[in-house]
């Protein structure tokens, strides 16, 4: 089954990207949001990292403005210590509720509850927390711990889309360049098999976890 996103109007979209970390929205949902960008007459992103400083946050500013390039954007970067999000859950959680008062979204992409990173998981859970009447994807991110999942929604990504996410993610994120896992062979073998799951005619898609989608035919 195909479905088409539909929001307040068809050809716009609010989208909330959550990331623990710089790099995390880019890597686990970069070729869907420049699918966004091309399909959609009009997409405005609130982009948030909550653990970005220094060189990172340099990075995140870099990666954010790549991939929204021309689109309404608002960034934020928060300074939430790398690996300790969930020790200082109650200040991640003030600032989840502060975002509900002031973003209502069409899309949320966040980080898939599954994941064996603390921080990622924190980020689900609160996100489900705050916006469990919205349309929520969990993207994925490739790395040592061996925790992909089985995702049920997929984006097929063009050929040409695909090569730009990769391209954007080595442009913006140098500090990670030396790291085994950073690798294009990686970016493009993990779209290659979402794409062979979900019959993509490029042979690329990105994948999602939806744990709960409702399908309105009309108001």
């Amino acid at each position: 089954m195909r479905l088409a996103l539909s929001s307040k109007d068809a050809k716009q979209a609010d989208v909330l990207c959550l990331g623990a970390h710089a790099d995390d929205i880019e890597i686990g949902c970069g070729g869907t949001l420049l699918y966004l960008q091309k399909t959609l007459a009009r997409v405005r992103f609130h982009w948030v990292v909550f653990s970005a400083s220094g060189v990172r946050g340099q990075e995140a500013m870099k990666g954010a403005e790549l991939f929204t390039a021309g689109s309404d954007k608002e960034l934020v970067l928060k300074s939430f210590r790398d690996g300790f999000l969930p020790y200082q859950g109650s200040e991640v959680k003030e600032y989840f509720e502060e975002l509900k008062g002031r973003v209502d979204p069409d899309l949320v992409f966040t980080h898939w509850q599954g994941d064996a990173h603390q921080d990622h998981r924190l980020l689900s859970e609160l996100t489900w927390n705050t916006f469990r009447n919205h349309f929520i994807l969990e993207y994925e991110i490739p790395k040592y711990d061996g925790d992909l999942g089985r995702p049920n929604f997929y984006v097929p990504l063009e050929a040409a889309l695909g090569e730009r996410k990769v391209n954007h993610l080595f442009e913006a994120f140098g500090s990670q360049r030396a790291k085994r896992w950073f690798d294009r062979a990686t970016f493009i073998g993990l779209m290659r098999i979402r794409g062979m799951e979900s019959n993509s005619p490029s042979g690329l898609a990105e994948a999602f976890h939806a744990r709960k989608i409702v399908l309105q035919a009309g108001d």
